[in-house]
């Protein structure tokens, strides 16, 4: 297996021609609005296929037809969405090389592996997916819920071998440089490097957490609306249930990860946490923004850094000190966003606690309605926040796994304005890109909506009373 590859002195830094800073701003701008966009739909085709086969299976198990209602609505949203991110994961692949043709075409043959990868777990999904909508009521129930598991497989092995292509960016293996030339490349070693496991667990456990939550957010407006039978409960409660269940394991997934940012890219965990100094005895800092010589207006617990890292107060912590100046991300972006992202990932935590205990209290006292009373209504107002909460928290992630990099496209080895394209007119690129999402955008809530008012299956009883029926 080759070791971190270095560039060697013959290799020249700049690939071409610098662009021009105008230049290089809009394909930032253009590739990271593409990825807000994108991640955003993706994470949906992973976690909704989820939630529907569990809908789906509640219908088999206990034979009420608003599960299998449910399913099948969220089964033609799934069919919209996949194809909604099909056309943006194009976008982006276009993007890759005609924004960045000096990363593509140095590095392109080290980190192909996983792309390639990607490419048949999305054909296989397609697949799978065609004849999970189609043969609805052309093949037996429990035959029909089983075509759709390849299609939850699928779609989490997609996010996994996308997200080891980015973990690459930011520990590259696989390769080395020799005279200026990327030779003895290991696609294998590349793909599985050192920040692929954090990464792409944290990524599917967000990618459940972001179908999970928007869809109960979606059902928790209805229920403060009065509409309480089981269909929209269960639209509810199962989401919701999901969200809640991966909430604690992805805390301590994120911690995992910070702490693999100590360890590998302690430049990116300095400026997430506003560290300037190297030192023991480092603060937690919530809030601020960056000074000349550290963070400003932040709220400061004493070692509560040097405790997360190494569980004592004496660990000693890499600042910015330890790079040139030249090389520090944008320090209060970084802050922020992890800030941000750690408050909102809490949230949803203690949404789930919450609910957690009115079931237990509910039982204790023989209530019949998990929903009733002032507090949980204040829950579902609560809850009705969890869906945007959770795309807040997967941004800030994203921003904080990308702008913490900078100015490094490949860590340590090429800078983001060495492999950009240095040829005029990006910015109508990223003005033509503006337009065809804002077009996407408002087709797809349309599409969505009219589904939303359409009955896919025969209607199921009405519910005028809770009472009759199962509470989820």
């Amino acid at each position: 297996m080759s070791v971190l590859a270095r560039p060697d002195p013959a290799w020249p830094l700049v690939w071409a021609a610098p662009a021009a800073p105008g230049d290089l701003s809009a394909a930032r701008a253009q590739m990271g609005f593409s990825l807000a966009w994108h991640i955003v739909v993706a994470c949906l085709g992973v976690g909704l296929p989820l939630l529907t086969l569990t809908a789906e299976w509640l219908g088999l198990r206990t034979g009420n037809p608003a599960y299998r209602l449910l399913a099948r609505r969220w089964a033609r949203a799934m069919g919209v969405l996949f194809a909604v991110g099909a056309v943006s994961g194009t976008i982006l692949s276009f993007e890759m090389g005609l924004l960045w043709p000096g990363f593509m075409g140095r590095y392109g043959q080290v980190i192909g592996l996983p792309f390639a990868l990607e490419g048949f777990a999305f054909f296989i999904e397609a697949i799978f997916l065609g004849i999970y909508l189609y043969a609805w009521d052309r093949m037996s129930a429990r035959r029909h819920l089983l075509t759709g598991v390849p299609i939850v497989v699928a779609g989490t092995a997609s996010a996994f071998f996308v997200v080891c292509a980015n973990a690459w960016m930011n520990q590259p293996r696989g390769f080395t440089v020799r005279h200026g030339r990327v030779v003895d490349v290991d696609p294998w070693a590349a793909m599985m490097n050192p920040a692929s496991p954090p990464q792409t667990v944290h990524m599917i456990l967000a990618a459940l957490m972001v179908a999970a939550f928007l869809a109960a957010s979606v059902y928790a407006v209805a229920l403060l609306r009065g509409r309480r039978d089981t269909y929209h409960r269960a639209g509810f409660f199962i989401p919701f249930t999901v969200g809640a269940v991966v909430a604690p394991f992805q805390i301590v997934v994120g911690d995992w990860a910070a702490r693999f940012l100590s360890d590998y890219q302690p430049t990116k965990l300095a400026a997430a946490e506003g560290v300037y100094t190297t030192g023991s005895h480092v603060p937690l800092t919530l809030a601020g923004i960056a000074g000349e010589h550290g963070l400003k207006y932040g709220l400061e617990v004493p070692d509560g850094l040097s405790l997360l890292v190494g569980y004592s107060p004496g660990t000693v912590v890499q600042g910015l000190d330890r790079v040139p100046r030249s090389q520090w991300p944008p320090v209060t972006g970084v802050h922020l966003a992890f800030d941000l992202m750690v408050l909102a990932g809490f949230f949803l935590l203690a949404l789930g606690l919450w609910l957690l205990a009115a079931w237990w209290l509910g039982r204790r006292r023989g209530r019949a309605d998990l929903l009733d009373g002032r507090i949980m209504r204040v829950f579902l107002w609560a809850s009705a926040l969890a869906g945007p909460a959770a795309v807040v928290a997967l941004e800030c992630g994203w921003t904080v796994t990308e702008l913490g990099r900078q100015p490094w496209i490949v860590y340590g080895l090429m800078r983001v304005r060495d492999a950009v394209n240095p040829a005029s007119g990006l910015m109508i690129g990223l003005w033509l890109v503006l337009a065809v999402y804002a077009a996407m955008t408002v087709a797809t809530v349309y599409v969505l909506r009219r589904l939303a008012r359409e009955t896919p299956v025969p209607v199921a009883p009405q519910e005028s009373d809770v009472r009759n029926y199962p509470v989820v």
